[in-house]
């Protein structure tokens, strides 16, 4: 007679024999675990904590990138949005747009699929096949991905680091993690912390002491994914005595929903060091472009931002901080605000180093209903002796329908500081047209000779290619505000 507990061995020992061991039973009744990421082109609307972890994943990021995010994702929910220039009037939902969107997304297969108003625009620019092609997203699509052309080896025969921001956190780490976060902080406000949370893509440029780029480095970033959100992070590091010359292009393709772009920029010109930063966005009007650019000069350092703003509903100030003594910085400006457009751009300067100079030139055109501002701050600290600032900001209104303002806060503390300020909002003289006109130029001919001469102190800042573009752009901004009439396309 078995003992009750030698009974239960056997029961026990039959239950098992009799339990099915098929793998395709265990598969279907195993819990699931949750996805603990998203796949580079299945990321949902809005932005949480898996989010942001996601793209650092599938960037295979270090440690201390991801924390960096975290941290900057608490600080986003914690604040709220601002409330300057128009931001009210846009009752902004940043939950309804994708914040991600993966570099190989599929492409447009033919021209059909691509917006007829975009290949206009190609053919009266007179841009080449093979450039609208890429323009158009049939070769690329790089939405939250930069990408970037072959680097020269000029450059790095001279020492110059010049890549996107996500090699470089790869394989120059120790150079991004002193520099990141160090001139926009991500407690700066809502959107430098969003974008220091989800940032993808953007420019990182390194040159030693003592060497200047050859040729001005240049990046292309392009919105083409409905509903999303781009943000490009840029790091340019000159050190003492370095030059960097650098130029960006921006554009996204017309689409009737709304995109949203933030990006941060972070300029730092060591002693005597010199950065040219110029960028030309031109991007479709129902989109939002607010995006914090700042850079830092040392001693006897140099930072010149060229800004030129075309679609989107723009916010936008770049800012130099004159930290070192003898440094100096420009701002020059050109927004054109179209119908139904808001163009709140600006400049705000900070002199605390001892003999400082700076100058901002904004220039802002409105036709067709647009609304354009100049919005800017010029600080000299209480240390900052000899410091002097020249702004000129000057208006040009298209029609009766159109707005120019100008929103200037001009903060001098100390006794030993020069600051000028001068500011015209004009339309277009009717005695220069009629004098135009008895030269032999049409009426649109002179319009456009007119608009072209008010740009030029921004314009011939620029380099050839992209002056050459500038002046196709302005004539097709004049077209399709109707200021002017469109010329026929030729045979």
């Amino acid at each position: 007679m078995t003992c009750p507990l030698g009974r239960m061995l056997v029961y026990l020992q039959k239950l098992l024999s009799n339990w099915p061991t098929s793998t395709s039973f265990m598969k279907t009744t195993a819990p699931i675990a949750p996805q603990q990421f998203y796949e580079p082109h299945a990321f949902p609307r809005g932005l949480d904590r898996k989010v942001v972890e996601s793209i650092s994943h599938i960037k295979n990021e270090p440690g201390w990138v991801t924390e960096f995010r975290l941290q900057a994702l608490e600080i986003f929910e914690k604040k709220p949005m601002p409330v300057w220039g128009f931001l009210g009037q846009f009752n902004i939902d940043l939950d309804q747009y994708t914040h991600y969107v993966g570099s190989n997304q599929k492409k447009k297969q033919s021209w059909d699929e691509v917006d007829p108003e975009v290949l206009r625009s190609f053919e009266r620019l007179g841009i080449p096949e093979h450039e609208r092609r890429y323009l158009a997203g049939l070769e690329a699509m790089s939405d939250s991905e930069t990408v970037y052309a072959n680097v020269k080896k000029e450059l790095s025969d001279l020492g110059i680091l010049f890549c996107d921001i996500d090699t470089a956190i790869r394989e120059y780490p120790e150079i991004v993690r002193r520099y990141l976060g160090t001139v926009v902080s991500m407690n700066d406000n809502k959107f430098a912390a969003l974008n220091s949370a989800v940032f993808s893509g953007g420019s990182f440029a390194f040159v030693p002491a003592g060497v200047k780029t050859p040729m001005p480095l240049q990046a292309y970033f392009k919105v083409s994914a409905a509903s999303s959100g781009q943000y490009e992070r840029t790091l340019l590091i000159a050190e003492k005595g370095a030059e960097i010359v650098y130029s960006e292009g921006c554009s996204s393709v017309q689409d009737s929903a709304t995109n949203f772009h933030t990006a941060v920029v972070e300029l730092i010109a060591h002693d005597e060091g010199r950065i040219h930063y110029t960028t030309i966005q031109n991007w479709k009007k129902n989109m939002y472009n607010w995006t914090v650019k700042r850079g830092l000069c040392h001693a006897r350092a140099h930072i010149t931002w060229t800004d030129v703003n075309i679609g989107a509903q723009t916010i936008k100030y770049p800012g130099i901080i004159l930290k070192g003594d003898h440094s100096t910085g420009d701002i020059l400006s050109l927004a054109f605000a179209g119908n139904g457009q808001i163009q709140d751009t600006g400049a705000r300067i900070i002199h605390t180093g001892k003999q400082t100079r700076s100058n901002i030139l904004a220039k802002g055109i409105s036709l067709d209903g647009g609304i354009n501002s100049y919005r800017g701050l010029v600080k000299f600290g209480k240390k900052a002796t000899g410091a002097f600032s020249h702004i000129k900001c000057d208006g040009l209104m298209m029609d009766d329908r159109s707005q120019s303002h100008a929103y200037p806060y001009n903060d001098v503390s100390g006794q030993h500081g020069t600051l000028n300020y001068e500011a015209t909002v004009s339309k277009i003289d009717e005695n220069m047209l009629f004098y135009l006109q008895c030269r032999g130029l049409s009426e649109d001919e002179a319009k456009l000779l007119i608009v072209n001469g008010f740009c030029e102190g921004v314009v011939r800042d620029l380099n050839v290619e992209y002056s050459v573009e500038m002046t196709r752009l302005i004539k097709m901004i004049l077209e399709d505000g109707k200021a002017i009439a469109e010329e026929p396309a030729s045979n």
